[in-house]
């Protein structure tokens, strides 16, 4: 009798692009949702939306008809994370019960101006990082201040969470900023004790990334180069909560004709400008390729 063994079902790469309704795409949107695309089988459109001063219904609609025009399809329904407000506090309150959170009352100024009294103040990727001010306060202060009324975020306490999860690993497919490649080991620390949510921003970019990716299913992040330090913070997260860890393929930003990356504020790069002056998708693609 001859036993046959089921074959391992084979894993469909899941991949995502995830802009900010907050102006009209641009060429390197353009450029990072084709990337997206053909990097994997199953192709997912999430807008971050969480910043309600900035995020605005008629750019949430130009995304939409930019990609289309673009001859890009995409699985629907498209996930806007405003609905995802229970998900992102549901994971705040998993990391507050392990004593990792704690709240912070510094206000911009008096985190600029602590840095300013430190001789040696640490620098991270988005520059100088939190001096600590608050993660020694006492419950007792803490809990007088929060009952004030005080402003307040709530921060990771790093140094715990490294102490958590131990050593961590993420596996990069695309190549980073200095060529990072393969098997790259996490440096907790980098960031210092990130924000993880505000009063006026009820979760920062690094959670609601992580908790949005494991509820898509995202197997693979593409994204560019200038984020790829997010990618030690963002694995911390991951082991910390419990999710599945995706790959990470970073690519190439691509330039103006003045070597600067593509922005919002330039007008005339935006996809709504190009097909205005009869530019077609297939010359959008041409021009990408050009730049890479």
């Amino acid at each position: 009798m001859i036993v046959t063994r089921p074959q391992p079902c084979p894993i469909v790469i899941v991949t995502r692009f995830a802009p900010s309704p907050t102006g009209l795409l641009h060429l390197g949107h353009a450029f990072a949702a084709l990337f997206a695309r053909d990097a994997g089988e199953r192709f997912l459109l999430r807008l971050e939306d969480i910043d309600a001063a900035r995020c605005r219904p008629e750019y949430d609609a130009a995304i939409l008809e930019d990609l289309q025009w673009l001859g890009l399809d995409f699985v629907r329904p498209v996930l806007r994370q405003s609905t995802r407000m229970a998900a992102y506090s549901a994971a705040l309150g998993t990391l507050e019960k392990r004593g990792l959170l704690y709240p912070c009352f510094c206000t911009r100024q008096d985190i600029a101006d602590e840095i300013a009294r430190s001789a040696e103040a640490p620098h991270g990727p988005d520059g100088p990082i939190y001096p600590g001010t608050c993660r020694s306060l006492s419950g007792e202060e803490r809990g007088r201040r929060m009952a004030s009324g005080e402003a307040y975020a709530l921060r990771l306490d790093v140094v715990k969470a490294a102490r958590a999860v131990g050593d961590l690993f993420f596996e990069e497919k695309g190549v980073g900023p200095r060529g990072e490649t393969g098997r790259i080991a996490v440096q907790p620390l980098l960031f210092g004790d990130v924000v993880l949510a505000r009063k006026e921003m009820p979760a920062a970019y690094h959670l609601a990334v992580v908790v949005d990716d494991a509820f898509q299913d995202v197997t693979l992040v593409t994204r560019g180069n200038d984020l790829f330090a997010a990618s030690h913070i963002q694995r911390v997260l991951q082991a910390l909560l419990g999710l599945p860890a995706p790959a990470y393929a970073h690519h190439r930003l691509i330039l103006d004709e003045q070597g600067r990356k593509f922005s919002k504020r330039d007008r005339a790069a935006t996809l709504r400008a190009l097909r205005e002056s009869g530019v077609t998708p297939e010359q959008i693609r041409a021009r990408i390729a050009g730049r890479i």
